[in-house]
């Protein structure tokens, strides 16, 4: 490690703050776009989706295809080109679990795109609004997100904020003060990108296996330009404001409960090679300021990229590993979750139990609302359709800010936290989205009781 002295020199500064601020205009930036507040990077993500129109499904059915078809050459003959190079053999050499999820879903994929089967399969609810609309918005986020990433990690700015941010997130949250850029992603732009960071983070061994899951359910907040939809979805658009501030104050609820609380509590502080965290970590050394010292760690970073041929390499890899990697897995969750949510009674099984909790809770239609909250698990936009239909006002506008705040749901951030690296079960995920919902629902009733 160099000394202050070496370390601060003209070249060392250009190379963190001109990548940083890319990265922070990119990210973390919020612009006016089509009437709403986003991300440059979404932006870029909804033109290619764009360009690519109708044949964005045709280059997705053929990718999920092909990932399958190759991981099954990999696992089974082991050709040399792809098991001697170390990222090819980690993306197709994938457990026979995996690779039957990646199996399930290239045949998913298939029936839908050529509307082969049941209907219960293709339909519009199901699988066509996987293929169709959640895969092709995924696609044009992963290239982007994957290739534009490595500004914001691997040029010093996480080691200056998260220094800056320690003070903040770990005496409220338990965790590094990095993790609150995650959070920004989230919110600024998409919970798909907070959780795509998230999981870099962990592989690169910034966040403990505890850190990960709980960044990963916690802080993958859904963005305002969703929020603005889901309110729309129940003709409250007039209390945009209101129903936003009793998101942020009941996802604020959670995050500091939800993660003290099992199974989260459970998760050990290790990093992903197994080794424990480093207790010491967090402390500024003596004689530095807290800003000192995390220009200084920013600063070791910078200097420690020597090519930036090889940071364009890790942003082209990280497109393909998402792209060949999460696109099947997600096509399997997310389809057989919409298949289990329009065509059995389990989430309005799974509701019923929630409804002397709404009706202690004093909520109008507690009957018609319990059979909204477990469905949320498979996709975050059902509850504000089903809700739509409610009389109350008050009751439209709890399960709209109750679906936001669930915030797992299986058709895209589920999905997506199951194919990562992140250590977290379907079961877990399931366990995390009813504590969430418990938690949150009194926050959202006492501010609706206070409006209407």
């Amino acid at each position: 490690m160099l000394s202050r002295n070496e370390l601060f020199n003209l070249r060392n500064i250009l190379v963190f703050v001109i990548p940083s601020l890319l990265g922070i205009l990119l990210f973390m930036t919020p612009v006016a776009y089509q009437d709403g507040l986003t991300i440059p990077v979404a932006i870029l993500a909804k033109s290619i989706k764009a360009a690519l129109g109708d044949n964005a499904t045709l280059l997705i059915t053929c990718l999920v295809a092909l990932s399958a078809i190759i991981s099954l050459i990999t696992k089974t003959l082991k050709p040399a080109l792809i098991t001697r190079n170390p990222f090819l053999n980690a993306l197709f050499n994938e457990s026979w679990f995996w690779l039957a999820m990646r199996f399930l879903g290239a045949v998913f994929i298939i029936l839908v795109f050529l509307k082969t089967g049941s209907d219960i399969l293709y339909s519009d609810a199901t699988g066509g609004l996987v293929l169709n609309d959640l895969l092709p918005t995924l696609l044009s986020v992963f290239i982007f997100a994957g290739l534009l990433l490595p500004l914001l990690v691997n040029f010093g700015l996480l080691e200056l904020l998260g220094t800056l941010l320690t003070v903040i997130m770990k005496p409220l949250f338990k965790l590094p003060g990095r993790s609150a850029i995650d959070c920004m992603t989230s919110w600024l732009g998409d919970g798909t990108v907070g959780i795509l960071l998230t999981n870099q983070q962990y592989e690169n061994r910034h966040y403990t296996q505890r850190e990960a899951t709980v960044i990963a359910t916690t802080f993958s907040a859904v963005s305002i330009s969703f929020s603005l939809i889901v309110i729309a979805q129940v003709k409250l658009e007039h209390l945009f404001l209101h129903f936003y501030l009793t998101v942020c104050l009941a996802g604020f609820v959670a995050a500091v409960i939800v993660p003290r609380l099992p199974p989260l509590c459970w998760k050990k502080d290790h990093y992903i090679d197994g080794s424990e965290k480093d207790k010491n970590e967090a402390i500024v050394p003596e004689g530095y300021t807290l800003i000192s010292w995390g220009f200084e760690q920013a600063l070791q970073k910078a200097n420690s990229i020597t090519s930036f041929k090889k940071v364009f390499i890790d942003g082209f890899n990280n497109v393909i590993s998402l792209v060949f990697g999460l696109l099947p897995v997600i096509m399997a969750v997310g389809t057989l979750a919409l298949v289990v949510a329009e065509h059995t009674p389990v989430f309005e099984w799974l509701g019923k139990p929630f409804l002397p909790y709404l009706e202690l809770l004093q909520i109008p239609e507690a009957v018609a609302a319990s059979k909204t909250i477990v469905v949320g698990f498979a996709d975050m936009f059902i509850p504000s359709i089903l809700a739509a239909s409610i009389e109350s006002e008050m009751t439209r506008f709890v399960i709209a800010a109750m679906s936001v705040t669930q915030l797992i749901y299986l058709s895209e951030v589920g999905a997506l936290l199951l194919a990562s690296r992140i250590p977290v079960s379907l079961w877990e995920l399931f366990i995390v989205f009813l504590l969430r919902t418990l938690v949150t629902l009194p926050v959202i009733a006492g501010v609706a009781h206070l409006i209407f």
